[in-house]
């Protein structure tokens, strides 16, 4: 299979991500634009690693460490999702910065 078709599915996995990111007002959606991301990153690691046979599997062990910081980043992601329902009844990302604002106008003694 040539390279460029993976690489193109890893282009359209990144800008789906991207636009996801910067379009979306809701947490668990941006997260999971974020998700799309970096599957687009292992999609473009493991393709490279296929290509060059090297017998070393670096773009699959790094794959593997991306896989693991994603695991991490959507569970503290989801904890602090959780905690913003929790608190306010929604999961806006915009309100959410409004609040951190609000708080900090709050707190400051002028």
């Amino acid at each position: 299979m040539p390279l460029v078709l993976p690489l193109l599915l890893a282009v359209v996995l990144f800008c789906l991500g991207v636009y996801g990111v910067l379009a979306r007002r809701n947490a668990v959606t941006i997260l999971m634009s974020l998700e799309l991301m970096l599957n687009a990153v292992n999609l473009n690691l493991i393709a490279f690693d296929a290509w060059r046979l090297d017998g070393l599997a670096t773009g699959q062990t790094l794959a593997v460490f991306v896989i693991t910081l994603a695991a991490a980043e959507i569970g503290l992601g989801l904890a602090i999702v959780l905690l913003l329902f929790r608190g306010h009844g929604h999961v806006d990302a915009d309100a959410a910065r409004d609040l951190a604002e609000a708080d900090e106008r709050e707190e400051s003694p002028t």
